[in-house]
Formats: C-alpha cells, sequence, structure tokens
C-alpha cells in the first residue's frame, strides 16, 4: 500500500476515534449534562464550557474523514469515498454552525442532517456484507435522535457510534492491505 493511501486510512481510524472520545470524555464531565437526553452539539455550543475540546474532536473527525474519502475511494468504491467527502464537509458545516451561534438552529439542523445522510449512506452503497443492514440501522437511530427528545443523545450517539464503526472497521481492512471489502456478494 502506497504510503499516501495508508496515511489517508490512519485518518479513517484516528477521526472517530477522537470524535467520540471528545464526546465521551466532555459529556461525563459537564455539568448539568446528560449523554442520554441532551445532543452532542449541546457540548460545542456557543456558551458551553466544553465548547474548544467538542470543537476540536469535531474538526479532528472531519480531518479524518477527509482523508478516508481518499482511501475508501480507492479501495471500496467511488461512491463511499464521495459519501465520505459529504460527510466531512457537513461535519465541518456543524462544528462551524454551533447551537445558539452563526446560522441558528436552521444552518446547524441542515449540516447535521446531511452529515447523518450522508454518514448512513456509505454501508449502503458500499459492497460490505451486512452493509444495507448497517445503513439502516444509523438511519433509523439518527431519526429517532430527532424525533425522540428524552433520549436525542442516546439515539444520537447509537447511530453516530455505529457509522464511526464502519469507517474504522474499512479503514483497518484497507490497512490490512486487502484489496476489497468482504462482499455481500
Amino acid at each position: 500500500m502506497r504510503g499516501r493511501s495508508r496515511l489517508a486510512a490512519i485518518g479513517g481510524v484516528a477521526g472517530p476515534a477522537s470524535f467520540i472520545t471528545a464526546w465521551a470524555v466532555l459529556g461525563a464531565r459537564a455539568k448539568h449534562y446528560s449523554p442520554i437526553h441532551d445532543p452532542i452539539s449541546r457540548l460545542a455550543a456557543v456558551g458551553a464550557p466544553t465548547r474548544a475540546g467538542m470543537t476540536t474532536g469535531m474538526l479532528a473527525f472531519v480531518v479524518g474523514a477527509a482523508c478516508y474519502a481518499v482511501s475508501a475511494r480507492e479501495h471500496l468504491s467511488p461512491r463511499v469515498g464521495a459519501l465520505a467527502a459529504v460527510n466531512a464537509a457537513a461535519t465541518l458545516g456543524v462544528a462551524a454552525m454551533p447551537l445558539e451561534g452563526f446560522g441558528g438552529k436552521f444552518g446547524h439542523m441542515a449540516a447535521a442532517a446531511t452529515a447523518y445522510a450522508s454518514l448512513a449512506a456509505m454501508p449502503a452503497v458500499s459492497d460490505v456484507r451486512g452493509g444495507r443492514a448497517l445503513a439502516a440501522a444509523i438511519g433509523a437511530a439518527l431519526i429517532l435522535s430527532g424525533l425522540d427528545d428524552a433520549h436525542t443523545g442516546f439515539f444520537q450517539r447509537a447511530g453516530l457510534t455505529l457509522g464511526d464503526v464502519f469507517i474504522v472497521g474499512t479503514s483497518l481492512w484497507i490497512l490490512r492491505g486487502k484489496q476489497s471489502v468482504p462482499s455481500r456478494a
């Protein structure tokens, strides 16, 4: 595997790991914050004491997802790579338009919805065995995060974690030097 492709696949591990670590650690330490009820974006909201740390975690994800897009395009499919690039750009939009900040609630929600949709679509368009079922689970969890106010944080974390597992898993497969992932065919 060439150096550029290897580095890109490493981004597919490091970005999601940084993002999950940020929301897990900051959420556990934040006063008056519930990871079951509150969205991750609340940790990056304007005025939140955890804003800098959570924004850094999001930006680390953006860089990792952008790198992953390069590797995914080469080793999975151009469609997965394109969706990973859309996901990186949309997540950058989420970070740039924090709750109570620039872009308002609509801008933040539009960027988040785009990030969610692209994350759920990646396994659906891949040839990964179980990809469609994984995509359905990601999509269902992220839809429920917007419908169930009492459990927004839980469903959001479930959906994002499943999507991140796809990114990390396929990145590790690529790093092992496999030409393709186990396919559904």
